[in-house]
């Protein structure tokens, strides 16, 4: 594990299901819950610059519907009572949904998310919104426009990006669930940098209704926790067909949560050279490969596997991802929603001012990027072939899963950076999400789960990546993973005490 921090008896975050089968029966007030949330998102929140927004008193009206609900002898849903933070590009009604972002200070949909409405039917309640790179634009959580969120294990350093504020509350314990949204690695990376879970689904599992779009053919929302069987049960209230997403797969909604609890017999994990390279940090790599020994005495089957087009995944995601970002961004021109520049003297110019204002650096340059990318002459030699690629890493993913059921890697090359380290090097940063990308691109799901701490107690992510629509046995297989590794105590230093009746 590393010198430092060490596991305590206690888990740094309550558990979603211990916590609602506690205000099921009466033994918790969803209100004192909720008002204990709240206390520890304004303090602890504030501190890691982890929300854009807090809900106060409407959260607090959500929980006393649940306690009013369980006294008049309804079930309230398998969340009940349970608070949980948003990414704020995914729209909440009637609350501000910035994407971090000048351009949408002041905007407030009228209409939740399709994941959000579901986690209020299942009774869980919307404590605020978490800050994020602007656009879901970076892998840091420092290209906010508002303030760079921090790492709970060490304020000097990035809780990742894009979703770093979703993982930097859950890691600390301010709430046991966030939804981020994963574009090339969004979820995934940010829960390794601070020891928590992250899901991102098969793309069309979850509807991405109510999510604003950076990539359409990449995004998914996903989930935060602090383990995999909370993150089963959020993904069990989420998924399922949405007639209101075109993307949505026709698939119904599952149980995942009844696939837990079974061994590694059968199971055989890929492990994919190409995940391997010469520059990642050095315990990064020697804990995942701790994790690789570890599945193999608990009787689980390893191997070798290539992915030989993997070296490519990096250019062709930022062609393919600018491109369609370059597309969506273009809404925001200061006519329908959002901020418009008050000075302009013509069309024309209140265009260009409103987007020059309005978008922060790193969103500007990657616009730039995909309107050169589609532009005359530039099409087929950049997006067209990016498309291509991406063809080719989804084949190599297929011709793997005929001998392995899962595949294992890093999450992330290096451990969190520190606050300021990459952000002058949009090269240097954009290479945070070589292990991630693929499964974007591939359509896949993929999780990552902590596998330890480095010796300056920072943690470390290991992701298992599955076949498509496969999250039953995705976590089914994580769960085995974690119950191998106990590592569910992990505590940062910056993190909340017990939890009112949580053991």
């Amino acid at each position: 594990m590393g010198a430092g921090v060490q596991p305590s008896g206690r888990a740094a975050i309550p558990r979603a299901r211990e916590l609602a089968a506690l205000v099921r029966a009466g033994r918790l007030r969803a209100v004192d819950v909720c008002e204990h949330a709240l206390r520890l998102a304004e303090d602890l929140g504030e501190r890691l610059g982890a929300f854009n927004f807090i809900e106060g008193d409407g959260a607090l009206r959500e929980a006393a519907r649940v306690d009013r609900a369980i006294l008049e002898g309804t079930d309230p849903g398998p969340l009940a009572g349970v608070p949980f933070a948003v990414k704020d590009n995914i729209c909440t009604a009637h609350t501000p949904t910035t994407c971090s972002s000048r351009i949408l200070k002041d905007y407030a949909p009228p209409y939740d998310a399709t994941a959000v409405a579901r986690l209020r039917a299942a009774g869980a309640i919307v404590l605020g919104k978490t800050n994020m790179d602007e656009f879901a634009m970076g892998s840091s959580s420092e290209n906010s426009a508002f303030r760079a969120c921090m790492n709970p294990w060490d304020t000097a350093r990035v809780p990742g990006g894009s979703s770093g504020g979703s993982a930097g509350a859950v890691a600390a314990g301010i709430v046991p669930f966030a939804l981020g949204s994963d574009t090339g690695g969004s979820v995934r990376q940010p829960a390794a940098f601070c020891g928590v879970i992250g899901i991102k689904p098969t793309y069309g599992r979850v509807s991405r209704y109510g999510l604003i779009a950076f990539a359409s053919s990449l995004d998914q929302i996903g989930v935060l926790a602090g383990d995999v069987g909370d993150a089963a049960l959020v993904l069990s209230s989420i998924g399922g067909h949405d007639p209101r997403d075109s993307t949505s797969a026709p698939m119904g909604a599952e149980d995942y949560t009844s696939g837990l609890g079974g061994g590694l017999e059968g199971v055989r994990f890929g492990v994919p050279r190409e995940y391997f390279l010469p520059a990642m940090d050095s315990e990064v790599e020697r804990l995942v490969r701790e994790v690789v020994g570890t599945i193999e005495a608990a009787g689980g089957e390893v191997a070798p596997i290539s992915l030989p087009h993997t070296q490519y995944a990096i250019p062709a995601y930022y062609v393919v991802a600018t491109a369609e970002a370059s597309s969506n961004l273009s809404r925001f021109d200061g006519v329908r929603y959002g901020a418009r520049a008050p000075a302009a003297g013509t069309l024309q110019e209140m265009y260009r001012l409103t987007r020059q204002e309005g978008f922060g650096a790193e969103v500007l340059r990657r616009i730039m990027l995909g309107t050169y990318a589609l532009s005359a002459g530039y099409y087929d030699a950049f997006y067209l072939k990016a498309q291509k690629v991406r063809t080719l890493l989804g084949q190599d993913f297929s011709r793997a899963f005929e001998t392995v059921d899962v595949i294992l890697t890093p999450t992330s090359p290096t451990p969190a950076f520190r606050l300021g380290e990459k952000i002058e090097d949009p090269i240097l940063m954009y290479l945070s999400d070589v292990f991630t990308v693929t499964a974007n691109l591939a359509g896949l799901p993929a999780i990552s789960l902590p596998c330890g701490l480095t010796g300056a107690g920072l943690p470390v992510g290991a992701q298992l990546i599955g076949k498509p629509f496969a999250e039953a046995a995705l976590l089914s297989t994580a769960a085995a993973v974690e119950g191998l590794l106990q590592l569910g105590g992990m505590r940062p230093p910056l993190c909340a005490g017990p939890w009112p009746g949580c053991a």
